[in-house]
């Protein structure tokens, strides 16, 4: 682990700019040491040689006048004697920087107008990114290079397409988001290839109405300033593996979302039919895993969305991380959607996402490894905005518990309206804030009692649910039941996977009934009792 020692040298006695610089290397994994304000020479030399940093960070924040003849002394008593062993950085105004120059002193100097993507750069390259010079544009290394601060997502589509390009455009300057998910609309999404078929009434109907490859890259092309944010956007709900093609084509595309089970006759958000969507479904991420394109399986939160129980929703997300590892994905982008249903409390919500995590992280192996993606509940947001915002900043904090990758912001208005670029960015500021706090010291509420006991149910019944569609396969058949489209589709259709609002669907069961009880959501008899899940399945 790598050492830096602080001090304000001279006669300064500012600290606070030096102590910040501090803190935040600790956020990404240094020692530190702060020596103190007005700090001489000898003095610093004695810290050097009983602390042994990597970097000396000094602070000087007085007259630039007497900053030049500070500085060539302290190059003389101090640095001369550390060359090639230790670096030194500067933090001052941007008059005493400008004195500073052509010393050969200072590796970087800070003057307050970076970023913080710029003074994190140093922290984990030794440069600072300048201005036109992008941060990473594929998604693991922009993880890498803002972890453990998490890189930042929101999805953004407006009714029209110049509207859309334009917001992209404020989005990148603000340096807010990392990364910018495209909203199409509905025509985009189910007859992008078919246009005969669209009902142009719809056009910009939830979301941005893209009628060409061009307009895909017309959207990219708004991204090119500010931080760069990378783009990715949802696989479309008929010809998706052509639509992978022309997104990795065209915003090159930061990693497919497609789910397991859904846009099809389930949902009917195409005319799909269950068995060949899974089957297609499985292609898509397979023609990603060999591009070495990470992939989010969108599955888990589309049954808590139908208000499955909630052990029905662990065991789907470790069934799509496994048909993702089984596909060849690599990178396995796994999306934990707290807040649903909204009824969920927060102490049975930690709890159901910590089982999805450790279910789908006993995949990992040197083949397979998973990204954390979290968000709000999309229905968990009042029509208030004052309690919107502060159901956005509540449940940022409670995912930072996950140590996430990626957050998800999904703006505070989204119960009124579709997110303009002002509300994003006002959303994102809400998120960074609580994420900030959060990374400064946060108690740990996993260890909590009844975290860990509902965890541990919740893990238990979905390994009894994903048995039960292993058995489906009664004369062994399938070389592998839970990848078999086949299977799948039987499970559901059985109601070994089922939700509440499937009733009357021919591809479902729809029988399972759900009540909330102390905050989860589970299974319940015809008289409101509670069923466990050996119970529900014993009743199939």
């Amino acid at each position: 682990m790598k050492r830096i020692l602080g001090a304000s040298i001279g006669s300064c006695v500012h600290v606070a700019g030096v102590i910040n610089f501090l803190n935040l290397a600790q956020q990404h994994g240094y020692q530190t040491k702060f020596l103190g304000s007005a700090c001489g020479y000898g003095q610093i030399v004695e810290a050097i040689e009983a602390y042994q940093p990597d970097i000396v960070a000094i602070s000087y924040r007085l007259s630039p006048d007497n900053a030049r003849s500070l500085f060539k002394q302290f190059k003389k008593e101090v640095a001369d004697k550390y060359k090639g062993r230790v670096s030194f950085i500067l933090g001052g105004t941007k008059p005493v920087a400008e004195a500073a120059k052509g010393l050969d002193l200072f590796e970087a100097m800070f003057t307050g107008e970076e970023t913080k993507d710029q003074v994190v750069s140093y922290l984990k390259q030794g440069k600072i990114i300048q201005e036109n010079i992008p941060p990473p544009q594929n998604l693991g290394d922009r993880v890498k290079f803002k972890y453990p601060y998490p890189v930042i997502r929101h999805h953004f589509g407006q009714p029209t397409l110049e509207s859309t390009i334009e917001g992209i455009g404020r989005l990148a300057q603000s340096e807010l988001i990392d990364v910018v998910s495209i909203g199409p609309d509905q025509n985009t999404q189910e007859y992008f290839f078919h246009p005969e078929k669209m009902d142009h009434s719809q056009d910009g109907a939830g979301g941005v109405p893209l009628r060409s490859e061009d307009d895909f890259r017309s959207l990219y092309q708004a991204t090119r300033k500010g931080n760069y944010p990378i783009m990715r956007c949802y696989s479309g709900t008929n010809d998706i593996l052509r639509m992978a093609r022309v997104l990795a084509d065209t915003i090159n595309n930061a990693w497919c979302a497609v789910p397991l089970c859904w846009y099809n006759e389930l949902d009917n958000r195409s005319h799909r039919k269950l068995k060949e969507a899974i089957a297609e479904n499985q292609q898509v991420m397979a023609w990603h895993g060999q591009r070495n394109i990470p992939v989010e399986v969108n599955e888990s939160h589309h049954w808590s969305l139908r208000y499955s129980p909630d052990s029905i929703a662990v065991a789907a997300a470790y069934l799509a991380a496994y048909n993702a590892k089984r596909m060849g994905v690599k990178v396995y982008v796994s999306q934990y959607m707290f807040n649903t249903p909204a009824e969920t409390s927060f102490t049975m919500d930690l709890a159901k996402m910590m089982a999805k995590v450790e279910l789908i992280e006993g995949l990992h192996d040197d083949s397979f490894t998973s990204l954390r993606q979290t968000r709000t509940g999309l229905y968990s947001y009042p029509t208030n905005y004052h309690q919107g915002k502060a159901q956005l900043a509540t449940s940022t904090m409670l995912q930072m518990q996950l140590e996430p990758h990626i957050v998800h912001v999904v703006a505070y208005c989204e119960a009124d309206h579709a997110a303009t670029p002002e509300d994003i960015i006002e959303s994102a500021h809400i998120a960074h804030k609580a994420i900030s706090n959060c990374l400064a010291g946060c108690p740990n509420m996993k260890d909590d009692e009844r975290v860990q006991a509902r965890k541990r149910q919740l893990m238990a019944e979905a390994k009894l649910i994903i048995g039960a569609i292993r058995k489906l396969d009664l004369n062994n058949i399938h070389e592998d039941p839970l990848t078999s489209p086949q299977i799948i589709a039987e499970a559901i259709g059985r109601g070994i996977l089922d939700a509440p609002h499937l009733q009357g669907l021919e591809a479902a069961s729809g029988q399972v009934r759900t009540m909330f009880i102390d905050g989860a959501n589970m299974a319940v008899g015809p008289d409101g009792e509670i069923l466990t899940e050996e119970q529900r399945l014993a009743s199939l």
